[in-house]
């Protein structure tokens, strides 16, 4: 199965951000405006914290055993969605249409603990994820996936300058782990197994 571990928006953040995503849209040439990207559908909004590829069926409790330990001993996370931008930043062309999220010393801590259990459970082959080599995590909502060559067919004078401060909170209670399927629509996500914060319950 393909495997990620996410913070799932709700659904109030993911309505605010349709309304964003249709403005962004709507920035763009008429022509251009549905196919410049590839553009997530909105029930499909998340935080990404490690993206896992291919993880067999005999490695599943391991694996939720991880998250399980990593999740109960923090407090839930407050986040904060900040600004839309093209990302990664100074990429030309861009790969995304994004929001950055204010920087958070738990979820960075949370992250870093996934990757070094991972790392060690060799659950982790087809992507290195964040912190193994150093790198800092750097969260972010993938709000479209840029289309290198529609964009370089617009002229520049009508490619949109997309930077828009916004101020959105929330509160994550749980982690998730996700099954990415691969349509001919486009990818579709299942919840798999929910770990909630400090022994919280579900609703």
């Amino acid at each position: 199965m393909r495997i990620f571990l996410a913070i799932n928006l709700p659904e109030t953040i993911k309505k605010e951000l349709a309304n964003e995503q249709l403005e962004i849209k709507n920035s763009f040439p008429m022509e251009a405006a549905e196919v410049v990207a590839k553009w997530v559908a909105p029930e499909n909004l998340h935080i990404t914290l490690l993206f896992l590829g291919e993880v067999r069926d005999k490695e599943m409790p391991f694996l939720a055993k991880v998250v399980e330990t990593a999740v109960k001993d923090i407090s839930p996370i407050a986040l904060q969605l900040t600004k839309i931008c093209y990302g990664p930043a100074k990429k030309i062309p861009p790969q995304f249409i994004w929001l950055e999220i204010a920087a958070n010393k738990t979820l960075e801590k949370l992250v870093a603990s996934l990757c070094k259990e991972l790392g060690s459970l060799q659950i982790v082959r087809n992507r290195v994820p964040y912190n193994l080599y150093g790198r800092d995590f750097e969260g972010h909502v993938t709000l479209g996936r840029i289309k290198e060559w529609i964009w370089k067919r617009i002229d520049p004078e009508e490619q949109p300058e997309i930077v828009k401060e916004i101020n959105l909170k929330f509160t994550a209670n749980s982690i998730e782990i996700m099954q990415s399927q691969l349509k001919r629509t486009g990818p579709e996500y299942k919840i798999l197994q929910s770990f909630f914060c400090q022994g919280l319950v579900r609703p």
